[in-house]
């Protein structure tokens, strides 16, 4: 029975008693509505507290705290691998492009153990000017040798001058459903290759050779 039911029913049921029994019945038709919107009022489905992107982030940057966002989301709702906030994941690389809202999940840092087997190596994102190539040819593990070409727009040396040697491929990460991932490779390099190679990032255009292992 519905509200407008109950309240029809009362209505008649006042008019056909008299004092006390006007308001015991009054009384008894309130507790029966009340029980039956409680009874019709779904329950609040269970949530869970993850790590969500605050603002759409490339591939390959560092976590910042302003990067990150916590979200609400219905217990069958969470994805697999899902970051909770007890996660201690600022500082940590994107391996690929992340959308605002999208929950983060393991799959889409860079594994803290990459860099465990390379002592005195840092984690550096570069973008190549071939981007869609290197993706195609350059996997993780490969040796490469980081070139510094001619940029039209800032200049840059007339010939292509070798910037780092030999340098590790930690990750190409996928440019996914958006395009600032595209030509984005992250490296292993000392701490004197990565200067070089950030300055050189800033002045010229970059590309890849792989070493023959």
């Amino acid at each position: 029975m519905d509200e407008a039911a109950l309240r029809d029913s009362a209505r008649r049921l006042v008019d056909t008693l008299g004092g006390r029994r006007r308001l015991v019945a009054a009384a008894l038709l309130a507790v029966a509505a009340l029980a039956g919107l409680k009874a019709v009022t779904p329950k609040p489905l269970p949530t869970v507290t993850v790590w969500a992107a605050a603002h759409d982030l490339s591939g390959g940057r560092s976590l910042a705290l302003t990067d990150l966002t916590k979200l609400a989301l219905p217990a069958a709702a969470v994805p697999a691998g899902a970051l909770r906030p007890t996660a201690g994941i600022v500082g940590r690389l994107l391996a690929a492009p992340v959308r605002r809202g999208e929950p983060l999940t393991d799959v889409r840092l860079l594994g803290p153990s990459l860099l465990a087997t390379l002592p005195g190596l840092v984690a550096i994102p570069i973008r190549v000017a071939d981007g869609s190539a290197a993706a195609a040819v350059v996997k993780a593990g490969d040796l490469v040798d980081v070139l510094e070409v001619a940029d039209p727009a800032t200049g840059g040396p007339r010939h292509p001058r070798t910037v780092a040697s030999k340098v590790p491929v930690l990750t190409v990460p996928s440019a996914g459903d958006g395009t600032d991932g595209a030509g984005l490779v992250v490296l292993a390099a000392t701490p004197t290759q990565a200067a070089a190679l950030a300055q050189a990032s800033a002045g010229a255009r970059l590309t890849l050779t792989i070493e023959n292992q």
